[in-house]
């Protein structure tokens, strides 16, 4: 869309507000610049320390690049971290096993072969 608005300006003589407002273009977009700088530097030491420290996590990543000398939010090396695929996943603890407290019931052959009591209520 800059390119019709600047091709617009010189071939025309329009002024940039009059080549946005024909295109329906806001000029706050038209001058939008952004601020956002590139941060391949950041990504490519991030994947060092994740390569030679496997199980540090974004937190202590983010204190060694401090020490380092970047100057770099912690959202922001949590976010670059995770788009690089560097979460670690969480360690569950194995579920034990419990211990057999019964005997597998018995399966009746005959009659009076399995006998059961229940202790539910007693009177005396």
């Amino acid at each position: 869309m800059r390119e019709l608005v600047r091709g617009m300006c010189i071939d025309w003589g329009v002024s940039i507000r009059g080549a946005c407002g024909a295109l329906r273009f806001d000029t706050s977009t038209f001058h939008y610049k952004s601020r956002r700088t590139d941060q391949a530097a950041v990504e490519r030491r991030i994947k060092e320390i994740a390569e030679t420290r496997v199980r540090y996590g974004y937190r202590r990543v983010h204190v060694l690049l401090r020490r380092e000398g970047w100057m770099i939010n912690m959202k922001k090396t949590r976010r670059i971290y995770n788009e690089l695929g560097l979460q670690l996943r969480n360690k569950h603890p194995k579920r034990r096993v419990k211990a057999k407290l019964r005997e597998d019931r018995q399966e009746a052959i005959g009659p009076n072969d399995v006998w059961a009591m229940d202790f539910v209520q007693s009177n005396w």
